[in-house]
């Protein structure tokens, strides 16, 4: 197991693991009630959006192959609804941003590449890239509001982000710690 949360609201639990796949658990039973396809690389990380309709995980990679994150549907298809690609190593985390007045739907990732990328979550276009140089991989990230991410790093610690909207979306760091 290399992740796991919580359905709001609901019974279940997603988990991702070295076996390349994704779970949803029912607590109550304490079963799998579903197993997503498997993947080609170990799953890393997964998280599930507020109106727990969707969910996200990521995956391991290298030299641009995996190292994708996949959008999951929770209702009666349970199938991919899509794939973000653009990470050249791990991708460690994934994490639904909570929407905003100027921010479509929308997620972002984090890498062993140093990079954290934002996305569009119904196109999987990606909206805006940031490269911490220096910071080593980054290890996770936490969603605060629709504008301000933290980013943890291997070896500079914690990277506070800023998501601007407008007609560019722009990610860029104001602090660290």
């Amino acid at each position: 197991v290399t992740h796991l949360c919580w359905v709001p609201g609901e019974p279940y639990v997603i988990q991702t693991s070295e076996d390349k796949t994704t779970r949803v658990w029912d607590s109550r039973e304490l079963q799998v009630a579903h197993t997503f396809p498997a993947k080609q690389h170990i799953q890393t990380c997964c998280d599930v959006s507020q109106d727990g309709r969707y969910c996200l995980s990521s995956s391991s990679g290298s030299a641009g192959h995996g190292a994708e994150a996949t959008l999951w549907d929770l209702r009666q298809t349970r199938g991919r609804v899509c794939e973000y690609k653009g990470h050249f190593q791990t991708t460690t985390s994934c994490v639904f941003l909570p929407r905003g007045p100027t921010l479509a739907p929308s997620i972002a990732t984090s890498s062993s590449d140093s990079t954290v990328k934002v996305w569009d979550q119904g196109t999987a276009a990606c909206l805006a890239t940031l490269c911490l140089e220096g910071s080593g991989p980054l290890a996770s990230l936490a969603a605060c509001d629709s504008s301000t991410l933290l980013c943890a790093s291997s070896n500079s610690g914690i990277h506070v982000l800023r998501v601007r909207g407008g007609a560019e979306l722009a990610l860029e760091e104001v602090a660290a710690f």
